[in-house]
């Protein structure tokens, strides 16, 4: 290793956004981290999360080697070779005794930042034949990637970012999360993008019961009542119509039940409307005509609403607005992302017809089925305790932290303990690792080849980026592939990627496999990793012109969706969808993101546990005057299902009757004892058969109805 500083690019991996860095290395370790000015749309852009890169490579709570836990309940440290052979000799008893639908995976956010661990899950999957591959995708936005199928899907898209003249933006908050749906403003250098659009013209409206950083440069904020977001969408849509503000020439074309969706919202009136959402009415028309009346640019739901009551209507509505009022891609416009990973498919401006949006096997709860090639997360606990066939006996757990992620903590827990085989693949012993038979210890980002597999659909530009491994790994660890490539070679079985089985005649690399993930692809790996942050103008999707023969058309109210609707205007509010009284729970708690953190991830690092170490309850201050609440006092949050302990800050930003907090903190006990020191995960005020969505299985993790009481004050 040599001793002069080298300097070298790559890209954070610790969220979504994959922002560019120059790092430098000395003696094979990571001395610095900072952004890359030249770049071509992150212009040096960076965050904090990234920037601590160095500590966390080397800090004391990483794991270097695989751990075991011994009959005791302690661990004993084992080479990488002796667990996968204990863990395949587990497999194969489990699978022969049970069938492989017992052997399941659950990757969580934390896989997400590595393009090869989802692949390599469904590979592995794949090879043993097992429906059961879960991730944290259907515990957080499913509606997402089901809603378009039960209306139809656009093929060009909806307008880009770049360009568009109004935004309306419903429950994200890009300026922390460094995320925002398709054609939102993205984690892209978002404070000098938003600055720059704000000053050529863009209209923003955003819908938030907090005064978020991005609401702080709204031209119109509705700070919605948590839960309302369905009703105020289904107003705005009444709006619109009745005031005759849609596209007539794009609906006459592909919209097939105009008065169909007419009808459904008839009865959400402005008055209603405004009163229900506590929002004022002149806002709301105002918010309506202003984005009905722009020529470019569109809806888009976040986390807020996803996790909310009746999710699914959220994001129908976002898919209404953007139809009826024409936010389409036509023939001849440019597609803003270069889509350079996916396989070059037709961009034809025209519908692609609804169908069954969860046409994946049956779970054996709630009548749910699997979406998307996945299983619905929410019932995975219950697969795991519930006898007979099909019962979850074993689980890998690939970045991901279910004890204080799923729905249900309490549940959860006794999930994993009830589990015969729990494989945690992670770098430190979080609260789930604590249960594990076995824990794995993986390379960290800077220690392996990568690509921006999700950013490559969302980049404001047609972008590539690539990175190599820029220091060597740091004990015995293991990239996320390659636990699963060793298991199916114990196993005798492939590891099936789109470019073909991974080859079990040498070990490949970290390229090699990429390759065969991403084959087919708009542009080889060879040629993305000879363009590092660069932008290919040149080779920019266009829309193509719609086939002669598309009889296609949008179904906005299918029948459904309509049947839901009409719950909802019967409900005095979005408490009823859990079955709660607002009189007796007369707060809604709503999840939200801090800036120094990936949910819990990073809180151990020096930099960023100045910050902070708990997830606290943020509220009003004059909620907290009637309660006689101080910062830093504790108090107990009671929802239907449960209570927790948080400790309070106070947060003008924040309406009344609301309390914010992030979600996915804590640990294992149910107590809250360290609350102060590693906060308390929200998912334990819910339950997974209250208010879940039909479709989805989402359950209600944010706008929970819950009650409050000092339990420690400072004073």
């Amino acid at each position: 290793m040599s001793d002069s500083v080298s300097t070298q690019h790559t890209f954070c991996r610790v969220c979504h956004a994959s922002c560019p860095l120059e790092v430098d290395v000395q003696f094979g370790r990571v001395t610095a981290v900072r952004g890359v000015p030249d770049d071509p749309i992150f212009a040096g852009y960076t965050c904090i999360k990234g920037r601590q890169l160095p500590d966390q490579m080397v800090h004391d709570s990483r794991l270097r080697a695989p751990l075991h836990r011994r009959p005791d309940g302690t661990f004993e440290q084992v080479s990488s070779g002796d667990a996968l052979d204990a863990i395949a000799s587990e497999l194969r008893r489990i699978i022969d005794t049970y069938g492989p639908r017992a052997v399941a995976s659950y990757t969580g956010t934390g896989g997400y930042q590595n393009a090869l661990a989802v692949p390599a899950a469904r590979a592995f999957h794949q090879g043993i034949g097992s429906s059961s591959f879960y991730t944290s995708v259907t515990i957080d936005q499913p509606a997402k990637g089901t809603a378009p199928f039960r209306t139809g899907i656009w093929e060009a898209g909806y307008h880009n970012f770049t360009g568009a003249d109004v935004l309306l933006a419903v429950g994200y908050n890009p300026m922390v999360s460094s995320f925002g749906p398709t054609g939102g403003l993205q984690g892209t250098n978002p404070f000098v993008v938003i600055r720059d659009a704000k000053k050529r013209g863009l209209k923003l409206i955003v819908i938030d019961p907090r005064r978020t950083e991005l609401a702080t440069q709204a031209d119109i904020h509705l700070a919605v009542k948590p839960g309302e977001d369905p009703t105020l969408l289904a107003g705005i849509t009444k709006i619109i119509l009745d005031e005759d503000l849609i596209d007539h020439e794009f609906c006459d074309r592909w919209v097939g039940d105009l008065d169909r969706l007419a009808e459904s919202v008839r009865d959400f009136d402005l008055e209603y409307v405004a009163r229900r959402c506590d929002v004022p009415a002149h806002d709301i028309v105002a918010a309506a005509q202003m984005f009905a009346k722009g020529n470019r640019g569109t809806a888009g739901c976040g986390t807020g609403p996803n996790m909310a009551p009746h999710s699914s209507l959220a994001e129908h509505f976002v898919i209404v607005l953007n139809t009826i009022c024409g936010r389409v891609n036509r023939e001849g416009d440019e597609v803003e992302s270069g889509f350079f990973l996916y396989p070059d498919m037709p961009r034809r401006a025209q519908v692609i017809a609804p169908r069954n949006p969860t046409p994946g096997p049956a779970a054996r709860f709630r009548n749910l089925h699997g979406m998307r090639g996945e299983m619905p997360t929410t019932t995975l606990a219950e697969e795991i305790l519930t006898p007979g066939e099909g019962q979850v006996r074993a689980l890998i757990v690939s970045g991901g932290n279910p004890v204080v992620a799923w729905p249900d903590q309490e549940l959860t827990i006794r999930a994993m303990k009830d589990l015969e085989l729990l494989v945690v693949v992670d770098h430190r012993m979080s609260a789930t690792a604590e249960f594990a038979h076995y824990v794995i210890a993986p390379t960290l980002s800077l220690e392996r080849a990568d690509v921006p597999h999700l950013m490559d659909r969302w980049f404001r530009a047609p972008y590539t980026n690539y990175t190599e491994a820029i220091v060597p790994r740091l004990g015995d660890v293991l990239n996320e592939w390659e636990v699963f490539y060793e298991l199916t070679k114990r196993l005798g079985v492939p590891l099936p990627f789109p470019g073909g089985a991974a080859p079990t005649d040498h070990q490949p690399s970290d390229d090699e496999i990429l390759e065969l993930a991403y084959a087919g692809s708009r542009m080889s790996l060879a040629e993305i990793k000879n363009n590092r942050m660069k932008v290919h103008p040149e080779k920019s999707l266009r829309v193509q012109g719609p086939d002669p023969d598309c009889s296609a058309k949008f179904t906005l109210a299918p029948a459904d969706i309509a049947d839901e609707l009409a719950v909802v205007r019967t409900e005095s509010d979005a408490a009823e969808a859990v079955g709660a009284s607002s009189a007796e729970f007369p707060f809604r708690l709503v999840s939200r993101r801090l800036k120094h953190v990936l949910n819990s991830l990073g809180s151990e690092l020096p930099g960023l546990a100045v910050k902070g170490t708990t997830n606290p309850a943020y509220m009003n201050p004059d909620d907290m005057a009637d309660y006689g609440i101080a910062d830093g006092d504790i108090i107990e949050i009671t929802s239907p299902r449960a209570s927790l302990h948080a400790v309070v800050e106070t947060a003008p930003d924040i309406r009344r009757g609301v309390i914010s907090m992030a979600h996915s903190w804590g640990g294992s006990s149910l107590t809250d004892e360290k609350v102060r020191d590693i906060g308390a995960p929200t998912n334990r005020l819910v339950s997974v058969d209250q208010g879940y969505d039909r479709v989805t299985g989402m359950v209600v993790q944010s706008a929970i109805p819950v009650r409050i009481r000092i339990f420690e004050s400072v004073k």
